[in-house]
Protein backbone atom coordinates (compact mmCIF):
# COMPACT_ATOMS: atom_id res chain seq x y z
CA UNK A 1 0.00 0.00 0.00
CA UNK A 2 2.58 2.27 0.67
CA UNK A 3 4.07 1.90 -2.90
CA UNK A 4 0.42 2.35 -4.12
CA UNK A 5 -0.29 5.51 -1.91
CA UNK A 6 3.23 6.70 -3.16
CA UNK A 7 2.55 6.38 -7.23
CA UNK A 8 5.64 4.50 -7.34
CA UNK A 9 6.78 1.99 -10.01
CA UNK A 10 8.45 -1.04 -8.54
CA UNK A 11 9.09 -3.93 -9.65
CA UNK A 12 7.38 -7.01 -7.56
CA UNK A 13 9.33 -10.75 -7.28
CA UNK A 14 6.40 -12.82 -6.45
CA UNK A 15 7.44 -15.34 -3.61
CA UNK A 16 5.29 -18.42 -3.18
CA UNK A 17 4.90 -18.65 0.81
CA UNK A 18 2.77 -21.98 0.50
CA UNK A 19 5.86 -23.69 -1.27
CA UNK A 20 7.92 -22.37 0.99
CA UNK A 21 9.86 -20.68 -1.74
CA UNK A 22 11.27 -18.36 0.98
CA UNK A 23 13.14 -20.69 2.44
CA UNK A 24 15.34 -21.90 -0.31
CA UNK A 25 18.64 -21.55 -1.19
CA UNK A 26 18.58 -18.69 -3.58
CA UNK A 27 15.96 -16.56 -1.19
CA UNK A 28 18.10 -17.21 1.87
CA UNK A 29 21.43 -15.59 0.24
CA UNK A 30 19.35 -12.80 0.18
CA UNK A 31 17.55 -12.80 3.08
CA UNK A 32 18.91 -15.47 6.07
CA UNK A 33 15.72 -15.11 8.12
CA UNK A 34 13.50 -16.29 5.17
CA UNK A 35 10.96 -13.44 5.54
CA UNK A 36 9.42 -11.13 3.58
CA UNK A 37 8.96 -8.49 2.76
CA UNK A 38 12.10 -7.77 0.91
CA UNK A 39 13.22 -4.22 -0.52
CA UNK A 40 16.06 -4.20 -3.12
CA UNK A 41 17.51 -0.29 -3.52
CA UNK A 42 19.16 0.99 -6.32
CA UNK A 43 22.73 0.02 -4.71
CA UNK A 44 21.84 -3.35 -4.38
CA UNK A 45 21.49 -2.96 -0.26
CA UNK A 46 18.50 -5.22 0.84
CA UNK A 47 16.18 -3.85 3.19
CA UNK A 48 14.07 -6.99 5.30
CA UNK A 49 12.39 -5.32 7.86
CA UNK A 50 8.49 -3.43 6.69
CA UNK A 51 9.28 -0.31 8.70
CA UNK A 52 12.62 0.03 7.24
CA UNK A 53 11.50 -0.44 4.29
CA UNK A 54 8.46 2.32 4.43
CA UNK A 55 11.59 4.81 6.17
CA UNK A 56 13.46 4.40 3.43
CA UNK A 57 9.94 4.73 1.13
CA UNK A 58 9.55 7.74 2.93
CA UNK A 59 12.40 9.46 2.73
CA UNK A 60 13.09 9.33 -1.22
CA UNK A 61 9.41 10.00 -1.78
CA UNK A 62 8.25 12.29 1.28
CA UNK A 63 4.63 12.81 -0.53
CA UNK A 64 2.37 11.85 0.77
CA UNK A 65 3.61 11.99 4.11
CA UNK A 66 2.79 8.51 5.29
CA UNK A 67 5.18 8.46 8.61
CA UNK A 68 4.05 11.95 9.65
CA UNK A 69 5.36 15.90 9.14
CA UNK A 70 5.74 17.21 12.19
CA UNK A 71 7.81 15.37 15.20
CA UNK A 72 4.89 14.16 17.40
CA UNK A 73 3.14 13.29 14.05
CA UNK A 74 6.31 10.81 12.92
CA UNK A 75 6.30 9.65 16.60
CA UNK A 76 2.55 8.57 16.96
CA UNK A 77 2.86 6.78 13.83
CA UNK A 78 5.88 4.87 14.86
CA UNK A 79 3.63 4.30 18.48
CA UNK A 80 0.62 3.36 16.72
CA UNK A 81 2.23 1.09 14.00
CA UNK A 82 4.60 -0.43 16.94
CA UNK A 83 0.98 -1.57 18.87
CA UNK A 84 -0.25 -2.57 15.80
CA UNK A 85 2.88 -5.09 15.14
CA UNK A 86 3.47 -5.69 19.01
CA UNK A 87 0.22 -6.49 20.10
CA UNK A 88 -1.90 -7.48 17.22
CA UNK A 89 0.00 -8.88 14.31
CA UNK A 90 2.13 -11.51 16.69
CA UNK A 91 -1.52 -12.21 18.43
CA UNK A 92 -3.08 -13.10 15.61
CA UNK A 93 0.12 -14.85 14.26
CA UNK A 94 0.47 -16.59 17.52
CA UNK A 95 -3.00 -18.04 17.00
CA UNK A 96 -2.25 -19.25 13.13
CA UNK A 97 1.03 -20.33 13.57
CA UNK A 98 0.18 -23.10 16.05
CA UNK A 99 -3.45 -23.82 14.86
CA UNK A 100 -2.66 -24.51 10.58
CA UNK A 101 -1.39 -27.47 9.33
CA UNK A 102 0.53 -25.66 6.98
CA UNK A 103 3.04 -24.19 10.10
CA UNK A 104 3.45 -27.43 11.42
CA UNK A 105 7.26 -27.40 12.24
CA UNK A 106 7.24 -24.02 11.72
CA UNK A 107 5.43 -22.28 14.72
CA UNK A 108 7.80 -18.43 13.69
CA UNK A 109 8.87 -17.53 10.82
CA UNK A 110 12.18 -18.56 9.02
CA UNK A 111 14.36 -21.68 8.46
CA UNK A 112 14.91 -22.84 11.40
CA UNK A 113 11.92 -25.52 12.54
CA UNK A 114 10.20 -25.13 15.49
CA UNK A 115 6.92 -26.87 16.87
CA UNK A 116 3.66 -25.49 17.42
CA UNK A 117 2.29 -25.40 20.48
CA UNK A 118 -1.44 -26.02 20.29
CA UNK A 119 -1.93 -24.54 24.10
CA UNK A 120 -0.98 -20.86 22.75
CA UNK A 121 -3.86 -21.00 20.28
CA UNK A 122 -6.75 -19.82 23.03
CA UNK A 123 -3.89 -17.21 24.48
CA UNK A 124 -3.75 -15.68 20.30
CA UNK A 125 -7.24 -15.11 20.25
CA UNK A 126 -7.96 -13.69 23.66
CA UNK A 127 -4.90 -11.45 22.65
CA UNK A 128 -6.10 -10.89 19.32
CA UNK A 129 -9.79 -10.02 20.88
CA UNK A 130 -7.92 -7.20 23.39
CA UNK A 131 -5.66 -5.75 20.97
CA UNK A 132 -9.04 -5.27 18.89
CA UNK A 133 -10.45 -3.61 22.33
CA UNK A 134 -7.84 -1.28 22.55
CA UNK A 135 -7.87 -0.04 18.74
CA UNK A 136 -12.00 0.85 19.10
CA UNK A 137 -11.18 2.84 22.09
CA UNK A 138 -8.70 4.64 19.99
CA UNK A 139 -10.39 4.90 16.84
CA UNK A 140 -13.83 6.08 19.09
CA UNK A 141 -12.19 9.23 19.11
CA UNK A 142 -9.76 9.67 16.46
CA UNK A 143 -10.52 9.19 12.49
CA UNK A 144 -7.29 7.64 11.76
CA UNK A 145 -5.47 5.23 14.20
CA UNK A 146 -2.51 8.17 14.32
CA UNK A 147 -4.57 11.22 14.25
CA UNK A 148 -5.92 13.55 11.69
CA UNK A 149 -3.79 11.81 9.36
CA UNK A 150 -3.78 8.01 6.72
CA UNK A 151 -0.33 6.44 7.40
CA UNK A 152 1.53 3.38 8.08
CA UNK A 153 -0.36 2.23 11.17
CA UNK A 154 -3.47 2.42 9.74
CA UNK A 155 -2.18 0.61 6.11
CA UNK A 156 -0.64 -1.74 9.19
CA UNK A 157 -3.55 -1.98 10.73
CA UNK A 158 -5.88 -2.95 7.73
CA UNK A 159 -3.54 -5.75 7.20
CA UNK A 160 -3.97 -7.05 10.77
CA UNK A 161 -7.78 -6.40 10.55
CA UNK A 162 -8.07 -8.61 7.29
CA UNK A 163 -5.50 -11.67 8.81
CA UNK A 164 -7.48 -12.02 11.79
CA UNK A 165 -9.77 -13.50 9.58
CA UNK A 166 -7.63 -16.79 8.86
CA UNK A 167 -7.93 -17.40 12.47
CA UNK A 168 -11.87 -16.97 12.48
CA UNK A 169 -12.50 -13.61 14.37
CA UNK A 170 -14.09 -10.55 12.34
CA UNK A 171 -12.84 -7.64 14.59
CA UNK A 172 -15.41 -5.61 12.75
CA UNK A 173 -18.72 -7.03 14.13
CA UNK A 174 -18.97 -5.78 17.30
CA UNK A 175 -16.66 -3.06 17.24
CA UNK A 176 -18.12 0.24 15.31
CA UNK A 177 -15.66 2.76 14.91
CA UNK A 178 -13.41 -0.42 13.60
CA UNK A 179 -15.73 -0.66 11.15
CA UNK A 180 -16.44 2.65 9.78
CA UNK A 181 -12.62 3.23 9.94
CA UNK A 182 -12.43 -0.01 7.90
CA UNK A 183 -14.74 0.86 5.26
CA UNK A 184 -12.83 4.12 4.98
CA UNK A 185 -9.44 2.44 4.77
CA UNK A 186 -10.28 -0.22 2.48
CA UNK A 187 -12.18 2.19 -0.20
CA UNK A 188 -8.64 3.65 -0.87
CA UNK A 189 -7.38 2.94 -3.77
CA UNK A 190 -4.01 1.37 -2.51
CA UNK A 191 -5.83 -1.13 -0.49
CA UNK A 192 -6.63 -3.16 -3.78
CA UNK A 193 -2.81 -2.67 -4.98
Amino acid sequence: MIIAEKGLDIQRVPVNLYEKEQLTPEFLAINPAGTLPVLETEDGVYLTETVAICYYLERLYPEPPLLGKSAIDSALVLQWNNIVEQNGFFSVAETLRNWSPGFRDHAFPGSVPYPQIPQLIDRGRKRTEDFFNRIEQRLATSPYLAGANFSLADISLLTVTDFAVWIRINPRATRPALARWYTKVSARPSASA
